[in-house]
């Protein structure tokens, strides 16, 4: 087996190889032959039991790409383990900061000014420095303070050749390894490729910024800054300067401890809005990332990853983790087989069983230990090993989730998210309700029938024309035909044979009064000829339905058992 490798991506392909050998898939470089790329002295020895939690740090040590890789692979439940999956949720986003002349740079180049000229002040110590921009304090010439998001000198390529060194493998890898084609690697690559591509698009960020603004404005405990778009470009994003402290330093004797629980709630139903009735949702809601404001409001900040949920799966979703919460576990599966999609190998008895004895286990569980996002993360991984694939838009679900009950941890411990879904699912489906017949979808109803009646006489004349050249055909597709019209016949002699009957009996009856001089016992014999007539017949038909039907019935019985068999 031969390897046919771009050199230029000799040191990519080694970083790679290094993680997988030391995290115990050595298999993998071996079968695939990829052993040769690096020689056996500088390979790390397997270890049998590695530390989880040494894969975020190795994440960080090899640079930006592989921050966002770990940070795109935490949403992945098909492809890590849970203990993976949470180390890397707590993956730091951070990084030395770049020189000041370095910003001033970009800023002409994108902005086509000088800071001294743009802004009334600038600060060249960043706030904060991660591994695809720094951000600045400044003020402009009006006197409004702003932060300033200031991209990487030279992070695009340097993101676009690891991009391509992971395409490369990830074909090589496909064309290989029966594994790598399972789990769809080039396809994997691709998704995280699109997903880095729009983090690197500023532009992006600041049109996110003012949909969730938009979103979320009678949430007054909740704020989101505004970008200011005649200072942003591809590579730079200025916004509204929010002074605030992380979740993280906040003491629990200040002050504000009393409204910890309301802040919390505050925030669930905003997210509770955000996934289940808008359908677009800030995807990274990690400490890291929200403010506690100087008047008591929570900051959403860095919204370069957001995800959306489509309007079909919103409903059904939600219905899906209201039956988690309430220990539904028939109707949870149920609409998870319906949200996903089921292959060759879906297994619904071991599918049914798994989500029984994932939603008994929580059920048990203390409110420290419930976990919304863990739950649904547990539940795509049983889906997974039982053959229903799950679209990765509800993998990212499930770690917003996770990351949300974190923060809600921080505000409030004794906060109880799944009752908290409970007590608003109902305001949430009304609203859903009121959004369906919204007027936008009203005009666009009118639209559809106003499109359906234009074509109508087209379409009846098409049918007339069809009647009228005998080019209709009606199809009808039944079990037996020639045993349903011999039961039909059958049905048809017994109803005729029963009306000649009681033609007899009737037209006897009313002949009794009539004086003849033929008599039988006494009585006009013409009547009593037609009762003995009728007497026969209807002993003979009785005969008929008792014994002749029994009798097809007992021949009909092992054929339908040797059916079964």
């Amino acid at each position: 087996m031969t390897i046919s490798l771009k050199p230029e991506h000799l040191k990519r392909y080694k970083d790679l190889v290094w993680l997988l050998v030391k995290y115990g898939r050595s298999d993998i470089i071996s079968q695939a032959g990829l052993d040769t790329i690096i020689p056996e002295q500088e390979l790390p020895s397997p270890v049998v039991s590695p530390k989880v939690d040494e894969l975020p740090h190795d994440l960080e040590k090899l640079g930006p790409t592989y921050i966002k890789l770990g940070q795109f692979l935490s949403t992945r439940s098909d492809l890590l383990p849970p203990q993976y999956l949470e180390a890397l949720s707590r993956l730091q986003d951070s990084a030395e900061q770049f020189p000041f002349e370095k910003v001033e740079e970009i800023l002409i180049l994108e902005l086509g000014q000088r800071t001294t000229r743009e802004f009334a002040s600038f600060d060249p110590v960043p706030l904060a420095a991660a591994s695809l921009a720094q951000v600045h304090r400044a003020v402009l010439r009006d006197g409004r303070l702003v932060a300033v998001k200031v991209q990487r000198p030279g992070i695009r390529r340097r993101v676009i050749q690891d991009l391509e060194a992971f395409d490369e493998l990830a074909e090589f890898l496909e064309r290989h390894l029966s594994l790598a084609k399972r789990f769809m690697l080039q396809a994997t690559v691709a998704e995280f490729r699109k997903a880095v591509m729009r983090e690197l698009d500023f532009r992006q960020e600041a049109q996110n910024l003012i949909v969730l603004a938009r979103n979320l404005r009678d949430y007054d405990l909740i704020v989101v800054p505004t970008p200011i778009e005649e200072y942003s470009s591809t590579r730079v994003l200025t916004m509204d300067y929010l002074e605030g402290r992380k979740l993280t330093t906040i003491g629990f004797t200040e002050p504000l401890a009393a409204e910890r629980s309301k802040l919390a709630d505050h925030l669930f139903r905003a997210y509770l809005q955000q996934i289940f009735l808008d359908g677009f949702y800030h995807a990274d809601p990690h400490p890291g990332n929200l403010y506690l404001t100087g008047d008591g409001r929570l900051a959403l900040v860095d919204l370069g990853m957001v995800a959306r949920i489509s309007g079909a799966s919103q409903q059904k979703l939600l219905r899906m983790m209201v039956a988690i919460g309430e220990g539904r576990s028939e109707e949870a599966a149920e609409f998870a087989v319906e949200l996903g999609e089921k292959t060759l190998l879906f297994d619904e008895k071991r599918f049914r069983k798994e989500i029984s004895d994932l939603i008994i286990r929580y059920q048990r569980a203390t409110i420290k230990e419930i976990q919304a996002g863990k739950i649904l993360l547990e539940l795509l991984k049983a889906a997974g090993n039982s053959g229903i694939r799950f679209p990765s838009e509800f993998t990212m679900l499930g770690k917003t989730l996770m990351n949300l009950d974190a923060i809600g941890r921080i505000l409030d411990p004794s906060y109880d998210p799944n009752a908290a879904l409970r007590r608003y699912s109902g305001q949430l489906l009304r609203q859903r309700i009121r959004k369906t017949v919204s007027a936008a979808n009203v005009f666009e109803m009118l639209i559809d029938s106003q499109d359906f009646l234009r074509l109508l006489p087209k379409r009846i004349g098409k049918i007339i024309d069809l009647v009228a050249e005998n080019r209709v055909r009606m199809q009808a597709n039944v079990i037996d035909e020639k045993y349903l019209m011999t039961g039909l016949q059958k049905i048809a002699n017994r109803l005729t044979l029963g009306l000649i009957l009681a033609a007899l009996i009737v037209g006897a009856a009313l002949m009794m009064r009539i004086r003849t001089e033929f008599t039988l016992f006494g009585y006009p014999g013409i009547p009593i000829l037609f009762f003995l007539v009728a007497v026969i017949g209807s002993l003979a038909l009785v005969f008929s339905i008792v014994i002749h039907d029994e009798r097809v019935r007992r021949m009909k019985r092992p054929r339908d058992e040797d059916g079964e068999k």
